[in-house]
């Protein structure tokens, strides 16, 4: 606890100096007359503006920070101290405190310190004396305040990147529902957060302090009481996608248990389907570093400066804000593989487990196109793969984000990228996986069926061919002709692996 001048010490310390408050509010001696202290109580434990209001009529009215004493109904209540209202205010005029201090303050507040209405009210106290007073960085009080709102904000992006929605059947519909346990009195706070990203769902989200409920047709937010982990659904199928993401992501050269155990504590991992997983990945972790290794040593590498340009304009492009499709996915799915290939794919956009993964083609149409090189003779790991539209573009449906073709203006805003690795790159063979690949490469549209059995030729003098893209061949219904088209995109790869010897000679 800090008094009026910000100095830190034993809660008690509020009420063991005599101060004169305003007539009727006071101090407690340990040995001498009692005066009694006036008492505050909040509605919730995250009432930033039941707070406001009352630190700002106190305040106003001269009651020091030990002249106060703060609760929140139901709660355990203080043993000191008389419920009323602030004494009358001075009549001074109101004076305005700086930004950072609000924008911490609703942080703090948020936080299970029972001292942090004390706290921010005596750091608001000092404000009215000094305007500057949040600037001193050796304060005890500000220092001990940007942690609490520091671990809040780190308790709100584990809630964000943490809570599993699992689908139930509720009343012949369909409601989303998710169980966490934030460290803080987060849930009021981020569920702004949850509607945004999860718009067009029904969902409720269960923590032991209360639960929140959207209604996406009536667009009501809803509160209810708290629940625990045995009124939360286990799972439901989409875990599946979850448990393929997260192995499709993980990187065992870059595996440091201790890091990613802080970063993703034990407590959260009984509602994460993909937690099941991290065992056996761990296990087989140096395996697959050996194997990518010895995969790296055997490629041949191009120059230094080459690496260099391309690590540059790839960290560039992650920052992209060429088109509003950045505000859409989660991040820029950038190309891969060696700089010197003898092939360069160019697909149309990534998907729903290529964004989350950050990796071009490593989604249902990726383990399609991997499987068609296998059967053609081309190994993935010797070609470029990248995509016309760097970022994912879907609908929400329920749950699913759903793809979204990229429009004309999105495919020439970003075919600047894809020019640039080209560019750097300087491919021999060019592969339009798909018609957004073929207008971003030959900057017109064109008819797969026209154009497929012939190279095109580029602006730069190499040869681009044009063949399907292979989420095409997994959304025909029909077996038999999604067979014959299956055998006929593996047969253009043939025929691109055949030009492509030729070229290289």
């Amino acid at each position: 606890m800090s008094d009026a001048n910000g100095r830190c010490g034993n809660p008690a310390d509020l009420f063991d100096r005599r101060h004169g408050v305003s007539g009727s509010a006071g101090v407690l001696l340990p040995d001498g007359p009692q005066i009694d202290p006036l008492k505050i109580t909040l509605d919730q434990p995250d009432d930033f503006d039941g707070w406001r209001e009352a630190a700002r009529e106190l305040v106003m009215a001269g009651v020091p920070p030990m002249g106060v004493v703060w609760q929140v109904a139901g709660e355990d209540g203080e043993l000191f101290g008389s419920e009323g209202a602030a004494p009358p205010s001075s009549g001074q005029p109101m004076f305005s405190v700086p930004k950072p201090f609000i924008d911490m303050a609703k942080a703090a507040i948020c936080h299970s310190e029972p001292q942090r209405f004390a706290l921010l009210y005596t750091l608001l106290w000092k404000l009215k004396a000094n305007r500057r007073a949040l600037e001193d960085r050796a304060d005890p009080l500000v220092d001990r305040l940007e942690k609490l709102a520091k671990e809040v904000r780190r308790d709100a992006h584990k809630m964000h990147a943490f809570v599993r929605f699992r689908e139930v059947a509720e009343d012949g519909t369909t409601r989303f529902v998710a169980f966490f346990e934030p460290d803080h009195h987060i849930v009021r706070r981020e569920a702004g957060f949850f509607v945004r990203r999860f718009a067009t769902m029904r969902w409720s989200i269960l923590t032991p302090e209360l639960s929140i409920h959207w209604d996406p047709a009536s667009e009501i937010l809803s509160e209810g009481p708290g629940a625990n982990r045995s009124q939360a659904p286990d799972g439901d199928p989409l875990e599946d996608m979850w448990r393929t993401y997260y192995s499709s992501i993980f990187n065992p050269a870059r595996l440091k248990v201790k890091a990613m155990l802080k970063e993703m504590p034990k407590k959260y991992w009984k509602n994460m389907p993909e937690t099941a997983l991290v065992a056996p990945l761990i296990a087989g972790a140096r395996a697959r570093e050996l194997e990518m290794i010895e995969r790296a040593q055997a490629a041949p590498r191009p120059g230094g400066n080459l690496e260099a340009a391309w690590a540059a304009l790839r960290e560039e492009a992650m920052h992209c804000t060429r088109c509003d499709l950045f505000r859409c996915g989660t991040q820029t799915v950038f190309g891969e593989g060696p700089l010197d290939p003898r092939i360069f794919f160019v697909g149309e956009q990534p998907g729903d487990q290529e964004d989350l993964a950050g990796r071009p083609f490593v989604g249902p149409a990726g383990q399609l196109f991997d499987a068609a090189l296998e059967k053609a003779g081309i190994d993935r790991s010797t070609t470029y793969v990248t995509n016309a539209v760097k970022h994912f573009k879907f609908v929400l449906r329920g749950k699913k984000r759903i793809h979204a073709r990229p429009d004309t203006a999105e495919i020439d805003a970003c075919k600047w990228w894809q020019e640039q690795e080209r560019a750097l790159i300087r491919p021999p063979l060019t592969v339009a996986l798909g018609a957004t690949a073929a207008r971003s490469l030959t900057g017109k549209t064109v008819t797969i069926s026209k154009v497929r059995d012939a190279p095109l030729l580029l602006a730069d003098g190499s040869e681009c061919w044009v063949t399907v893209h292979p989420s095409f061949l997994l959304r025909i219904p029909e077996e038999d002709r999604r067979q014959e088209e299956r055998a006929r995109f593996v047969e253009d790869l043939q025929r691109i692996r055949a030009r492509s010897e030729e070229l290289a000679g």
